[in-house]
This record gives structure tokens, C-alpha cells and sequence, in this order.
């Protein structure tokens, strides 16, 4: 019967055929059963903290390497994550700064937890069939999606798989996994707050794509915050881009040329805005001051620095990969809210 970790095979050390350590060598340096070494090598919490820090020192003495193919064979377990990423064709995703920042962030975690990462890019719908028959065929233990927009399958798709999947980020579709997102209602309301606590009055958006649940919840916070003080919405539609700022910024102007303020709804449309705005002649915050949401380090850069509502986007990511951890363990996990918080600098 094969062991949990196998017969390791031999290999040549200065032309000499050495036999590396086995299970069977470790159990008899440490005078326990094959099983108990097997239970101590996999962390099983039953085994008694004596017989650990015996079999743990003859498994120093002799140098012993887990056979980690053959103990996947048993546990069926691979010890590997994949964190999948819906890119859309023009490359939003891979082009924004946070992409970076979360899969830094949640790899960091996942390697920290004994975790391999397999980065799975689906931006086409035969590339999520692909990605939905690799985990289906059991080549990872969990999945966490990144940049998953209303209209996409593939989240449906994964979790009629039964495997282990979470969210980075609120689905459009409820209850289909659990997630981690930031407060994006909150943190839009705050935004727009502040700019009426400037004493702003025509108070325009730039807003994100509506079929990502973060645009949403944003565009509804600032129509809800400005029709508080019965003012009315003023809204242009933007991609998250800085390009799609910049147009949407000289739309907004020829809609409307007496507008004095714009809350963006991430920071590469406010960048986007800002230069529209420069080379229209609006002096900002003078003329025109603008808000953004996210706080990736090129607000600090921008002229004026960039006031914004900072999301804790690698708190978020690494939130998302303990919130998947959780449910490889348990079963069951809650979803999460993080809060945020505005960032006031020169240009509101």
C-alpha cells in the first residue's frame, strides 16, 4: 500500500547512487509507527507534542524530503490556489496599477500559508471553458477571482463545481460564493460629502463601468448623497481608465461648462480628468476640484496631489486569500466589508 509519502527514488551524489531518507528510515530513527510520522509530517493536530519533537528532530537528523506527489495521491490535495483573473479585451485589468498590488498581496499570503499559486488569466469565453475544466479536474484545491464583471459566467460556472471559490470583491449575482470588498458605498458618500462641505454646488461623476458592482454601489452613493440637497446628477460614463476620464471630462464641460466640482470613481479617471481639465484652462481646485477613489501611489504625483478615498486594496487581497483559507478548512466562511476612508490633498 502506498504511503502517504511515498518511496522517494535515489539519486547520484558525486557518482555514488545515494537513497534519500524514507518514511520508513524516519519512523525507526524516531522508534514510532510509519502512521505517526505520516501525522506529524501533515500537521495533524492529534499527535502529542513529544512524539512531534521526536519525529520532527530525526526528520532534521536525516535530512528527509516529503514526497509531495504521493501524499497529494492520498489526501487528494494539491496545496495549490489559482487566482483567476477576467481580463476584458482591452486589458483593464493588467493595465491598472491594483491588479498588481492583489496578486502580490494574495500570492504573499498563499505562499505564507504553504500554498503554490497558478495565476489563471480567462479574458475570452473559450479561455473560461478551459479555466472551468482545469479546476474541475481537480489540478487546484481553491480559486479566487479577481475583476469579475455582472454579465461574466464563469463565477456561476466554477461554483456549480463544488470547489472552493471566493471573491475578490462583491458579485452582481448574490450568494453565489463568499467575497471581501471594500466599502464602496461609504467611501463614495464621503467623497461627495466633502466636496458639499467645500461648498461646491455643481457637483458632477465620472462613473465606472455599470456592469461592475463597485461602479454601482459608487454611482449610487453619489446620486443618493446629491439628491439629499436637491441638487441634481450630473453623470458621465467612464471605464476605469485614464483615457475614459479624459473624455468623460470634456464631455462633462460641454454639458455643463459651469460645473465646479467632479468625483471620479477610481483614481486613473480623476488623472484622466485632471489633464482634460488642464488643458481646458480650469484651475484645480480653483475652478474645478476633483476627488478620486482607490489612492494608488500616482495620486501622490499627480498636479495638484490627488484628494482621494483610500480602499485598502492589499488588505482586501489578502483578506480574500484568508477568507478562502478559511473554507478549505472549515466549509463555510462570512463575507467581509472593509472599511475606507478619504485622503484630503490640494485638489479638493
Amino acid at each position: 500500500m502506498l504511503s502517504a509519502w511515498g518511496t522517494l527514488p535515489t539519486f547520484e551524489a558525486e557518482g555514488v547512487p545515494v537513497r534519500r531518507p524514507t518514511l520508513h528510515a524516519v519512523a525507526a530513527r524516531a522508534g514510532v509507527s510509519k502512521s505517526s510520522v505520516s501525522r506529524v509530517i501533515n500537521g495533524e493536530p492529534t499527535v502529542a507534542p513529544e512524539i512531534r519533537q521526536i519525529v520532527m528532530a530525526a526528520v532534521t537528523e536525516l535530512g528527509y524530503v516529503p514526497n509531495g506527489a504521493a501524499r497529494n495521491l492520498v489526501t487528494q490535495k494539491t496545496n495549490t490556489i489559482a487566482i483567476i483573473v477576467s481580463d476584458p479585451p482591452a486589458g483593464l485589468v493588467s493595465d491598472d496599477p491594483m491588479f498588481a498590488m492583489v496578486v502580490r498581496a494574495a500570492s504573499r499570503e498563499l505562499e505564507a500559508a504553504g500554498k503554490q499559486v497558478s495565476l489563471v488569466l480567462a479574458g475570452s469565453d473559450e479561455s473560461r471553458k478551459r479555466v472551468e475544466q482545469y479546476l474541475a479536474a481537480g489540478h487546484v484545491d481553491g480559486a479566487m477571482l479577481v475583476s469579475m464583471d455582472g454579465a461574466d459566467p464563469l463565477p456561476a460556472a466554477l461554483a456549480r463545481t463544488g470547489l472552493p471559490v471566493v471573491s475578490h470583491g462583491r458579485l452582481a449575482t448574490p450568494g453565489l460564493m463568499p467575497y471581501v470588498d471594500n466599502d464602496n458605498i461609504g467611501g463614495a458618500t464621503k467623497a461627495v460629502q466633502h466636496l458639499l462641505d467645500q461648498g461646491r454646488q455643481r457637483i458632477a461623476t465620472i462613473s465606472g463601468p455599470l456592469d461592475m458592482t463597485a461602479a454601482q454601489d459608487r454611482l449610487t452613493a453619489y446620486r443618493d448623497t446629491v439628491r439629499d440637497t436637491g441638487r441634481r446628477s450630473i453623470v458621465a460614463l467612464g471605464d476605469f481608465t485614464r483615457i475614459s476620464g479624459a473624455e468623460a471630462m470634456r464631455q462633462l464641460l460641454d454639458d455643463d461648462p459651469q460645473l465646479d466640482a467632479v468625483f471620479a470613481a477610481n483614481d486613473l479617471m480623476a488623472i484622466g480628468a485632471l489633464r482634460t481639465l488642464r488643458e481646458a484652462g480650469r484651475r484645480v481646485p480653483d475652478d474645478v476640484a476633483v476627488v478620486g477613489f482607490d489612492d494608488i501611489e500616482a495620486a501622490l504625483y499627480t498636479a495638484p496631489p490627488l484628494t482621494t478615498v483610500r480602499s485598502p486594496m492589499g488588505d482586501q487581497a489578502a483578506g480574500t486569500t484568508r477568507l478562502l483559507l478559511d473554507l478549505l478548512a472549515h466549509g463555510d466562511a462570512d463575507s467581509v466589508i472593509l472599511p475606507t476612508e478619504l485622503v484630503i490633498r490640494e485638489s479638493a
